[in-house]
Formats: structure tokens, sequence, C-alpha cells
């Protein structure tokens, strides 16, 4: 009698039925949050990046290698639930699978990276968004974030065969919005900018017409001046004596 599929797995043996369940959920959880980092850092958060601590100590499971890379997985908020980890590492989504698929991985490192304890003097963080210079189509380039978000993150093992673990999602992350300018109180209308326009083109021909006049009434006035010699130029009316008047020819025949 032919068993059926389903009694076919009751009477798989336990070790090879706990094989297919890890193969078929394939990933180990690894119980941390990712989070922003609290350090008294300028520009945490900006229009385009954003600054998380660093896992450190989360990845010295039995199960991962030292040369296991490990990914940070950026998506949107509204496309974290979507994410299905790549197969292989030749599947890893990039920056410019974004915008279609709303995640991408970005940031390779090594579990040696992340150690559990750090220098007292040595701050450790990842800046997530902050490589200008690499390709959106680049593996793991860490390309500047395209809006203000929100953005989730979580942190993916990966070895050269398979997913191996991941972290939980972070919470939503905002990036700072730039502001449109907006006018200061009591500014001018449009109306008034228009009649100070006018008032100072008409001030401005006002004053060159002064000019003008000024200029033309300067030299009216010396073009009209007679130069003399030295010593001051008087001017004296004519004067007759009376002794040399002369009667008229009437009277002196009388």
């Amino acid at each position: 009698m032919a068993l059926g599929r389903g009694q076919s797995v009751l009477w798989m043996p336990p070790v090879l039925l706990l094989i297919c369940l890890r193969l078929g959920t394939g990933l180990e959880h690894i119980n941390y949050v990712p989070q922003l980092s609290n350090a008294t850092l300028a520009g945490t958060l900006t229009q385009s990046t954003f600054t998380l601590e660093q896992p450190r100590g989360q990845f010295s499971h039995l199960n991962i290698s030292d040369f296991d890379p490990i990914w940070l997985v950026v998506a949107r908020s509204n496309a974290f639930q979507n994410f299905t980890a790549p197969q292989r590492v030749e599947d890893t989504p990039v920056p410019a699978d974004f915008p279609q698929s709303g995640y991408y991985l970005t940031l390779m490192a090594h579990r040696a990276l992340y150690p559990s304890s750090q220098p007292v003097n040595q701050l450790r963080v990842l800046r997530v968004g902050n490589d200008t210079s690499c390709s959106a189509t680049m593996r793991g380039c860490n390309h500047p974030l395209p809006g203000p978000g929100p953005y989730r993150v979580k942190f993916l093992v990966m070895s050269d065969k398979r997913p191996v673990a991941e972290t939980e999602w972070s919470n939503d992350i905002h990036l700072l919005q730039a502001k449109a300018f907006q006018a200061a109180p009591g500014s001018r209308s449009a109306g008034a900018v228009v009649i100070i326009a006018l008032l100072s083109i008409l001030l401005t021909v006002l004053l060159s017409a002064l000019l003008a006049l000024l200029i033309y009434t300067c030299y009216d006035t010396c073009g009209s001046t007679s130069i003399s010699g030295q010593g001051e130029s008087v001017c004296m009316r004519r004067y007759k004596p009376h002794h040399l008047f002369s009667p008229p020819p009437a009277m002196r025949g009388s």
C-alpha cells in the first residue's frame, strides 16, 4: 500500500526532518535591533545619510565563519517586508535596484570588524549613504540615500552558498528634509516691490537731470567770463564836467 505524502513525512527520521526544516527556513535569527548612533557626532542624520552603531559582538555564532560576509540591508519602510535574502552573492541587489525593489545591500564586512569590545578612545560607527564616488550599479556601493525615507535596516550574514543569519529590522529612520524658503514676517508684497523699483528709477532720472543741469550751468558761466590781466577789472561810468559843457549856438549869439 502506497503511503501518502503526509505519511511519508511522518515516517522520515527525526534528524533528516530537522535538516530539511533547517534548509527550508534558511536563516538563523540574531536577537539584535540596529540602532542609530547615540554619540555626540555632528551629522548623525543628514538629508542623504544616517549613522548606526556597529553591531559589536553580535556574530560570534558557531555557524558563522570569519570569512562569511556581513551585509547591511537598507529598505524603505513600506517595502522591508517584501525583502527576500539572495541565495548567492551574485544576486545581491545594488542601489540602482532601489527605486524598483525598495531595498539593497551595502557596507559588506566580516565579524572581525565587529569585535565585542573596543578601545575607549575609539569610536566605531557605520555611516550609511556616505560614498558619493561609487557607481549605483556597483555591488556593495554605499550610495547616498535618495530621499527622507523612512528607512529600515538589518544585518544579513551570507556564506558562499546561502544566507546564514539575520538580525531584527530597525525602527523607522527619518532623514532631515530641506525646508522651503519662507519670507520673513512683515516682508513687502509684490506691489510694494514694484512701486519701490519705479521710485528708484525716477530718483535716478532726477539725479541725472540735476547733474546735467549743474554741468551745463558751470560750463556756461565759465565760458562767458572774460579773462583780465593782473589786478582787478574796474568798471567806471562816463562823466562829463559841467565847465566843459558847450551851450547851444542860439545862446552864444545873444
